[in-house]
């Protein structure tokens, strides 16, 4: 069986990390999201995986390659227009001649949920969905059932007493019948596979398949350090702590081997750190995911944050960490676990305090001893005063 995955979005909530790289190409575990979902199919019998790329996409195709060093077969095709899943599942119709599964991209999941559903499909015939269930499902699109048939899957649902915890889990066992039904489906404001299978009677039934395993997407910033977070809780033979003159590593954390450690530096649980970076004397870092080539100065103290790649970190700055209020896509988010994110290339002189939920654009500069509490656009300066 073949699998089409659906890795062409740009993640634009996630401003400024998805600038320069697609959302499935940010670091979860100091590896890309979408590798997660690569060797998830690799270690079952999916021998041919279809990516479908668009935005940014030489960044996938340069790291993913024909799929070698994974042992699976990849081949890619092109959304230029990205106009919703079922427009890009419909770039993948001419590689596609019998049942084959559908992924999103953005997702971590385990072997088990492609085993299960590609077995459903085989079984039945039937086109099937993975569903899960999770604490806050207005977040995604929530499965409504009439016995144990799905007959809506509803996106984001604004009343939540009208919701299921019982959710999408972005896994499809399907046919090649999925085409024209995704080409009757109305395309605006886009053609949307959910759309797809909630209205076409041809597609019913559709069954569920319940999965309670390893599940987690990133739609916002906040989500990319509770992610990281959670995989590496879930790791089942954690590293011991490293303890020396040096530095403290905590168990369930993973750093690239070119990391380079003060003496005195504590990375403390939930934290990833990627390839060089450079983390001064007596830093301490907690839950928090720290991208490739970065600087982090003596004393800095980094909390609930991401830092993305080549950012500088001067000397005693603070990431407070903890809950924060913000605003994305005119949308109030309430007490989330959200210290800060810091784009691509910024520069934080020393002692700066970063209050939480404050995003810090790509390249933007920030002076020496400045208190940041509202959000600083990419290339943008803010001083002292």
């Amino acid at each position: 069986m073949k699998a089409v995955v659906l890795a062409a979005g740009e993640g634009s909530r996630l401003q400024p990390l998805t600038n320069n790289r697609p959302k499935p190409m940010l670091p979860v575990g100091n590896r890309p999201l979408l590798e997660h979902i690569v060797e998830a199919l690799a270690s079952t019998d999916i021998d041919e995986v279809i990516l479908v790329v668009g935005y940014q996409r030489q960044r996938i195709q340069s790291y993913f390659g024909n799929g070698r060093q994974w042992d699976i077969d990849i081949r890619y095709v092109v959304q230029e227009r990205r106009l919703g899943t079922g427009h890009a599942l419909l770039q993948a119709e001419q590689h596609i001649g019998d049942d084959f599964l559908a992924l999103n991209g953005d997702r971590i999941i385990e072997p088990s949920i492609i085993e299960d559903v590609a077995a459903a499909r085989q079984e039945t015939k039937d086109t099937c969905l993975a569903v899960t269930s999770v604490a806050t499902p207005n977040r995604y699109g929530v499965v409504r059932f009439d016995g144990q048939i799905i007959t809506d899957i509803v996106e984001q649902p604004q009343n939540e007493s009208a919701s299921s915890s019982q959710i999408n889990a972005g896994v499809y066992g399907l046919g090649p019948d999925i085409f024209a039904a995704i080409r009757r489906t109305d395309a605006s404001p886009e053609q949307a596979l959910t759309v797809t299978l909630s209205q076409e009677d041809g597609l019913q039934p559709i069954q569920p398949v319940s999965y309670d395993g390893l599940w987690g997407d990133i739609s916002y910033p906040w989500d990319l350090a509770q992610l990281n977070g959670y995989l590496l809780d879930r790791e089942t033979e954690p590293a011991p702590p490293i303890v020396d003159d040096n530095a403290t590593v905590m168990e369930r954390t993973t750093l690239a081997e070119s990391v380079t450690l003060g003496p005195g530096v504590r990375v403390l649980p939930r934290t990833a750190v990627g390839e060089n970076v450079e983390i001064g004397s007596n830093a301490v870092l907690e839950n928090a995911v720290i991208f490739p080539d970065v600087t982090i100065g003596p004393g800095a103290v980094l909390r609930d944050c991401v830092v993305g790649a080549g950012a500088e970190i001067g000397p005693n700055t603070v990431i407070r960490g903890g809950k924060a209020t913000t605003l994305i896509d005119d949308e109030i988010h309430r007490d989330v676990p959200f210290g800060g994110l810091i784009g691509d290339r910024a520069q934080l002189g020393g002692n700066v305090t970063v209050e939480p939920g404050t995003t810090i654009g790509e390249l933007a500069t920030v002076e020496s001893g400045t208190t940041i509490n509202k959000d600083l656009s990419d290339t943008m300066k803010a001083v002292r005063g």
